[in-house]
């Protein structure tokens, strides 16, 4: 698989420990109830971690998203963030892993007593299950080809694109349009017409040296993207949240996006049109250094 989320095959993956429910299976046995909130209706959420040199990453700010979700959700957690730390944790200590781990981690609203959509319906705690892989990315330098899809970020009264619920039908069918096209990834458009992410990585453009994202009403939280926000402010790079298009984009000096796994990643060609020279540019190069920067010291 190319794009941001391409990796390298472990084949240790095949043996990896699962936590469900307070138990850490092995792979095969990892199973779920086909009564199962999740299964039955995508409800439920997710969050993902780095776990990098022993340790997760920017875990207050996931936690924070998490509890974020689990609130719009009315999901009731019930274990606290302390707990579920420890469960993440131990999860990973299980599998000996010390490094290069991407984390997935699911929460549905947990079992339901018959078929049916109304949460009346549900019974018991919610569901956790907290799926750890080793996980490099390959090709970090290799800049990404993205491909303007036709499905749309949604309004926050049908679907609040800000959510990380389990249901990615949208996302899916970009990438259904994306693998058609041969491209790498599909950047998506707010209802208005304007930029707002890919289908999963922020997106930025850089010109005339200012770096560009979205104003963020269309797209989810992302730690990485507020990392790099933040790293902007601090490195006196002026970085604006905005509105713009397309002819913003196919105009641009350069381009990137960024997400947990791939951290940032050049763009060359958005809809056939190259980005800048095509490679991965000044302004990308030095953002990118400072991330990695960022997570040694998180990580350390």
């Amino acid at each position: 698989m190319g794009g941001t989320h391409s990796f390298k095959v472990d084949a240790r993956n095949e043996h990896v420990k699962i936590y469900v429910n307070g138990e850490i299976v092995p792979r095969k046995d990892a199973k779920i109830s086909v009564f199962d909130s999740g299964f039955l209706l995508g409800d439920g959420m997710w969050e993902s971690f780095r776990f990098h040199k022993g340790k997760l990453a920017f875990v207050k700010e996931h936690m924070e998203r998490l509890n974020e979700n689990a609130k719009a959700l009315d999901i009731r957690l019930h274990m606290s963030d302390e707990q579920i730390i420890e469960a993440v944790y131990s999860t990973v200590r299980a599998n000996n892993m010390t490094s290069d781990v991407h984390i997935r981690m699911i929460v549905s609203r947990g079992l339901k007593a018959t078929p049916f959509q109304n949460p009346r319906v549900n019974i018991g705690n919610p569901t956790l299950v907290i799926i750890p892989e080793y996980k490099v990315t390959t090709g970090a330098d290799d800049p990404l080809n993205l491909y303007t899809v036709h499905v749309r970020r949604g309004q926050p009264d049908v679907m609040d694109p800000k959510l990380h619920p389990l249901s990615k039908m949208n996302c899916i069918l970009a990438c259904i349009q994306v693998n058609a096209a041969g491209a790498d990834e599909g950047l998506m458009l707010d209802p208005h017409g304007f930029v707002a992410a890919c289908n999963s990585t922020s997106f930025f453009i850089v010109k005339n040296g200012e770096v560009w994202t979205s104003t963020g009403k269309y797209c989810l939280h992302g730690v990485t993207r507020g990392n790099i926000i933040q790293l902007c402010k601090e490195n006196s790079i002026d970085v604006f949240e905005k509105d713009f298009s397309l002819i913003d984009v196919y105009s641009a000096d350069e381009s990137f996006v960024t997400g947990t796994f791939g951290g940032v990643k050049p763009v060359s060609h958005v809809d056939g049109r190259i980005i800048g020279d095509g490679n991965r540019g000044p302004v990308t190069k030095r953002l990118g250094q400072l991330y990695h920067q960022l997570l040694e010291d998180e990580c350390a």
